[in-house]
Order: structure tokens, then C-alpha cells, then sequence
């Protein structure tokens, strides 16, 4: 698998802004697709917190999304989806019934109280400032919007964690199909290189050194912290033309993107959720798309990890990296 480097703002059409409270360590992403897309869901974890995801089965009547909300705070940070609509509803942006436009603003949380402040989480002035400045340049990742306070590694307790983040990748074909994702990373489980299987992120021991996540698992000599406080969340989107139902068949086949690079992942512990959009430009099949979407995943997975910084007493992969090389440097002095 090829290393991409992009961004799902790579995509025309797709802006994306964010707002995190650093000292709180939480924050939401928004994705806003002002045009309106197609939109499918597919939920793995065993305790998600979603809104609007029953409104994307191919059964139900509304065809097109105007953004999709990733945010932090858990059950709490779904008020962020609130803010997004209303910065929607003042531009005139939603479904026409008439009497208003309502737009239409699927979301997903993840449960970040245990790193920083759990009384603060992101709100609807913070969904709406994320709105407010979504642009189409390129973002930085690791701690920042829903990734903010994201963290890894958990199943030998919290006090083992690494910190996640928030990632995202791109790659056209040559066909002019375009895929990307963006995904924030906050799994009870390790983080794995899909290519060489190495340990990026996951439960440290007494030595700092990585343990395997399925001794803590089978030896259970740890405290595992409570259902649902963790879960990964993230969108997978195309130039494509999709149908609903076709999106959600994308969303399920990116989830393989997880799996390729979480472990364990789609746990009772985790929630995790992944929407899947389609722009509408050019014609592509529906299995080449859900492929190179489960790619494009795994890539910004690992970026998630490899871009994000120590927070709240957490190390990541990035601080473990600068230690070991000060490490070799003090040896050889």
C-alpha cells in the first residue's frame, strides 16, 4: 500500500473546520458540503453516540446531506451538530419544506472526559465556529477538533494510554476518482502499521515499552476503563456518483481501513462509526471505491497517530520517537 499524502478537502466541495479548547482537551470537527451529498453510515462500535444516522438508510426518504459533525465531549458533544445547523440555516443552506430550510446534519461522538476537563465539552457555539470556518485549505492534524483530546491504548487502563488524534488522506486514480478520509482515532485498542505490523501506539507497561494489547486482554491484571469510553469516528468521501444505498455499502467496506490498523477494534468499549459521502462527479464502481476507501482509511489512521503531540500527561508517537533518538544520542556521546 502506497503512502498517500492528501486531504479530503482535496475533494471539491468539501470544507472542513474545526474548534478545540486546548486546556480542556476537546473539540469538534465539521465537514460542510454546501451543495448538499449522498450520504450512508455504517455503526461497528458497541456504544455509539450518533445523531441523524437513521435518516441515512437507502429506506428513508432524504437523499442529501450539508455537513456531518465528528465531535468529542460523548453523548454531550452532540449540542455541536446544533450549531452547525443553525450557521447552515443563516445561509440559507437545507432542505426546502417550505416554511424553512432545515439542513441536514448527521453527527458522531467520541468519548474524550477522562484527558482533560470532563465539564467542558464542545457546545453549539463551538459546532457553529467550526461551520463559520470551514474553508477548502488544507488543515493540520493530530490534536486538533474532535481528535483534541483523543487517546489510545486503553484496555490495560487509562493510565497506560497514548494519545490519538485526528488524521486524513487522499488519493486519485487515474480515472479521475478521487477518495479520501478523515478520521479521529480514540480506540481502546493498539495502532498498528498496516504495512510492517508495527506498533505505533497503544498500551505502555511499567518500562514504557509497548505491551501486546491481547496479553492485557487474556491476563486481565489491569482495570479496563468503562463501555463506551473510547470509539473511533471519521467520513470517507468520493467525486463519485453514489446512491444511498451504495454509500452505506462504502462506509461498510472502509470500516476494513480500521480493522487493518486497530486492534482489537469494533469492541464493546468503542462506537465506532464511519459516514461515507459521494459528490457526484464522475461514475466509478461501487467495490473499486469501497476498496481504495478502506485504504485511504488505514493511511489516515496512521496519521492520526504519527501527527498527534503529548497532551495531559499522555505521551504519543511522536514524543516516544524524540525520546528514543536523545536516547541514542546520549549514548553515543
Amino acid at each position: 500500500m502506497a503512502t498517500t499524502v492528501g486531504s479530503i478537502v482535496d475533494i471539491k466541495g468539501i470544507k472542513v473546520g474545526h474548534q478545540q479548547d486546548e486546556e480542556a482537551l476537546t473539540g469538534c470537527t465539521v465537514l460542510l458540503m454546501e451543495r448538499g451529498a449522498v450520504c450512508g453510515v455504517d455503526v461497528r462500535g458497541s456504544a455509539p453516540g450518533t445523531r441523524e444516522t437513521d435518516l441515512l438508510s437507502p429506506i428513508n426518504k432524504v437523499d442529501q446531506v450539508h455537513a456531518i459533525c465528528l465531535s468529542g465531549g460523548s453523548a454531550f458533544g452532540l449540542d455541536a451538530a446544533s450549531g452547525v445547523m443553525r450557521y447552515l440555516e443563516e445561509q440559507g443552506i437545507g432542505l426546502d419544506v417550505g416554511v424553512a430550510k432545515i439542513p441536514i446534519v448527521p453527527a458522531a461522538v467520541l468519548f474524550d472526559l477522562a484527558l482533560g476537563d470532563a465539564s467542558i465539552r464542545p457546545t453549539i457555539d463551538m459546532g457553529y465556529e467550526a461551520a463559520k470556518q470551514a474553508s477548502e485549505r488544507k488543515f493540520a492534524e493530530g490534536n486538533i477538533g474532535a481528535g483534541c483530546g483523543a487517546t489510545v491504548g486503553k484496555m490495560a487502563g487509562f493510565e497506560r494510554a497514548m494519545k490519538g488524534g485526528l488524521g486524513t488522506a487522499s488519493r486519485e486514480l487515474s480515472n479521475g476518482l478521487l477518495i479520501a478520509a478523515i478520521v479521529a482515532v480514540n480506540a481502546v485498542g493498539e495502532v498498528r502499521c498496516p504495512v510492517t505490523g508495527e506498533r505505533l501506539a497503544g498500551a505502555r507497561g511499567e518500562d514504557e515499552e509497548l505491551l501486546d494489547i491481547y496479553d492485557c486482554m487474556e491476563r486481565a491484571t489491569f482495570d479496563v476503563i468503562p463501555d463506551g469510553a473510547n470509539t473511533t469516528i471519521g467520513v470517507v468521501a468520493c467525486n463519485a456518483i453514489l446512491t444511498k444505498a451504495e454509500a452505506n455499502k462504502v462506509a461498510q467496506m472502509a470500516h476494513d481501513g480500521l480493522a487493518r490498523t486497530i486492534y482489537p477494534i469494533h469492541t464493546m468499549y468503542d462506537g465506532d462509526t464511519l459516514f461515507a459521502i459521494g459528490t457526484g462527479e464522475v461514475r466509478a464502481s461501487v467495490d473499486l471505491i469501497g476498496a481504495i476507501a478502506a485504504e485511504v482509511m488505514a493511511e489516515a489512521v496512521v496519521r492520526a497517530i504519527k501527527e498527534a503531540e503529548p497532551a495531559g500527561n499522555i505521551p504519543s508517537y511522536r514524543s516516544r520517537e524524540r525520546k528514543s533518538r536523545n536516547d541514542i544520542l546520549t549514548k553515543c556521546k
